[in-house]
């Protein structure tokens, strides 16, 4: 497996960068990794990078962006953060991967049972947590049903991967509207934005 150059990687649309990762998950689920030497990649990527995607995902120790999308040193910029969610520091880091160091995709992957949907499912509050799982509020608030409030907690786990869904569609919509930057790269169809849920009992991300 190659690792990406200013070439190989100028020369992907969106559209391919997206196969991509597909392709890449699908190996991971049918545990058939593709070969490469990592160290020899970094040895490779020592004197420039040409990533092809940006992840932003939660930093849940079972959703590693390189891993599950079986991607290699110099591949993918990851961003990670609890309920992946933007602030204006993470959307001037994808100013900077989209527009100044070429990405060609922006994901946004949530996963089930997302430990920082339960917290703001459940109101948790503790130290600077609260403001974080403040951001993840609106999608619990968006999703209407089940009305019953007792059935809006950490253990409906329907709920909650429903709201993990709902969060990540705020998020995309949160990037489009703070960044006119981004938003601008994806009308002139110079980048993806797309959405993804990642199923931690099975290893599969499901797109938007």
């Amino acid at each position: 497996m190659i690792t990406q150059t200013k070439e190989t990687q100028a020369a992907l649309s969106p559209q391919a960068a997206w196969d991509l990762l597909k392709e890449g998950n699908g190996r991971f689920v049918e545990t058939n990794q593709a070969d490469r030497d990592l160290l020899a990649q970094v040895a490779q990527t020592s004197s420039g990078q040409y990533p092809f995607a940006t992840i932003l995902s939660c930093i849940d120790s079972r959703v590693s962006a390189e891993l599950i999308f079986d991607q290699g040193v110099g591949d993918i910029f990851s961003a990670r953060v609890a309920g992946n969610i933007v602030n204006e520091d993470i959307l001037g880091s994808m100013e900077f991967a989209c527009k100044l160091a070429g990405t060609k995709i922006i994901v946004v992957l949530g996963h089930t049972a997302c430990g920082a949907v339960k917290g703001a499912c459940d109101d948790a509050k503790m130290g600077n947590l609260t403001e974080l799982l403040s951001k993840i509020k609106p999608a619990v608030n968006a999703v209407g049903e089940p009305a019953d409030a007792s059935e809006r907690t950490s253990k409906n786990l329907e709920f909650v991967n429903t709201v993990a869904e709902k969060n990540v569609q705020l998020t995309i919509d949160n990037i489009r509207t703070q960044s006119p930057v981004l938003k601008e790269m994806e009308d002139n169809g110079e980048i993806l934005i797309v959405g993804g849920m990642y199923d931690i009992s099975n290893g599969k991300v499901s797109y938007m």
